[in-house]
């Protein structure tokens, strides 16, 4: 018997695909994730022999890590508004492609100029890949499951930091730095083939052109739920950038402990992508209320939890599960509040989260410059998360309000339409 896979109609609701085939859609695009998540988080753990590797100095060599998320930044709604009218499927394979090549690049970069220049090209299909992948997923699947299916292809993101990252920086410190590159570029071309193979032409994922999707840049709902994820994630990366000291200099844990609190990280990343990917589905505004205040939550708790090993792991699985329990979540809000301009606010989001580590990372080391020790960055962050929930409210507040002077202007034309017929009658 054929087992075709149905396409929606353009011009129709999303029409889902058998569930085999969603699967392995959902699949190939967290493929994808996957392969972005090893790539971006890789370097850090890569520094120094990348460093030696290309013969400048380990603050130098940093650098390498902005120029990737200076091209989060800029590729994702440049991208996004440029190839508004481009299939979506055929976008995704040339957003892998161009990633595949940057990584490529990458492993064969003979100096320090032309190794930035690899990492912003890898960096440049990031947001838009993400973004569109969101999309093409919440395509695939019945209107109440839009937030778990897009928290699938997240989950690439979250499932790199248990495994990927972990294996690649083995590889690279025991093979040669190139080498984690040389997997990340394997995993890109696999992606390539998953989704020539198993996603569909995505029909019902609606094309537009650059002047529509620019059209985001309008709408306030869209920079304020963007605000809401670049503050309330600031918390998250504050820690996070510093955590490795903290574990050993706070909770007292030996050096050869560190990768295994931060596997449990990812752990918490991968639980909190399923669990935000539920609570959105069943109520998105409340469930972000909801996540922030848990995050503030279990950000102020770390502050005393980090001087012991145990609740000190705790934390870090606490605090990787409420971050990434956040994404879905915002992500559905964004493609709800854009309109016709959905890729463009999906791929910002991405932007956003990158603003966030790099905003994240220098408040956290101003707290401890300041000399207030290593947990200050979890209360700051706390109180990010807290600033962040002022913002969801703002936003909630402004868009009801809005609803209403909406539905007072029908009821007036309503008025006046009855009262007209009535003075004809």
């Amino acid at each position: 018997m054929s087992t075709a896979v149905p396409t929606p109609s353009s011009s129709a609701a999303p029409v889902p695909l058998p569930p085999r085939w969603n699967k392995a859609a959902l699949f190939a695009l967290a493929i994808g994730g996957f392969g972005i998540g090893t790539t971006e988080f890789v370097s850090m753990g890569l520094l120094p022999d990348i460093a030696t590797g290309i013969g400048v100095s380990e603050p130098v060599a940093g650098h390498v890590i902005s120029m990737y998320a200076l091209g989060v930044v800029v590729g994702g709604p440049v991208i996004a508004a440029l190839t508004a009218r481009v299939p979506r499927k055929a976008l995704l394979i040339g957003l892998m492609v161009a990633f595949t090549v940057g990584n490529a690049a990458t492993i064969f970069a003979p100096s320090y100029g032309w190794l930035m220049a690899s990492r912003f090209v890898a960096g440049l299909p990031h947001g838009a890949y993400f973004g569109v992948a969101s999309l093409a997923a919440a395509s695939l699947v019945p209107a109440g499951q839009r937030a778990k299916a897009v928290s699938m292809v997240m989950m690439g993101l979250s499932v790199a930091n248990v495994i990927g990252v972990p294996v690649a920086a083995w590889v690279g410190q025991n093979f040669g730095w190139r080498t984690a590159f040389g997997i990340v570029t394997v995993i890109g071309l696999v992606t390539i083939v998953g989704l020539l193979r198993w996603v569909p032409e995505l029909h019902g994922v609606k094309m537009t052109n650059p002047m529509t999707e620019l059209g985001a840049l309008k709408r306030s709902q869209v920079w304020l739920t963007l605000a809401v994820g670049t503050v309330g994630f600031g918390g998250m990366f504050a820690v996070y950038t510093y955590v490795s000291t903290t574990l050993t200099d706070v909770a007292g844990l030996s050096v050869a402990w560190v990768p295994l609190v931060l596997m449990i990280y990812g752990i918490g990343m991968v639980v909190g992508n399923l669990v935000g990917g539920v609570v959105a589905d069943k109520a998105l505004v409340p469930g972000l209320f909801v996540l922030l205040a848990a995050m503030a939550g279990v950000l102020a708790l770390f502050v005393v939890a980090a001087h012991n090993p145990y609740t000190a792991a705790l934390g870090v699985f606490l605090i990787g599960a409420a971050g990434s329990a956040l994404v879905p979540g915002l992500q559905t809000r964004l493609m709800d509040v854009a309109a016709d301009a959905q890729t463009l606010a999906a791929a910002l989001n991405h932007a956003a989260l990158n603003i966030a580590n790099a905003a994240g990372a220098w408040i956290g080391g101003l707290v401890i410059a300041a000399g207030l020790g290593y947990t200050a960055p979890a209360a700051a962050g706390a109180i990010l998360a807290v600033a962040g929930l002022f913002v969801l409210t703002f936003a909630v507040w402004r868009e009801r309000l809005k609803a209403e002077s909406v539905d007072l202007l029908a009821d007036s034309g309503r008025n006046r339409n009855e009262s007209g017929q009535t003075a004809r009658s």
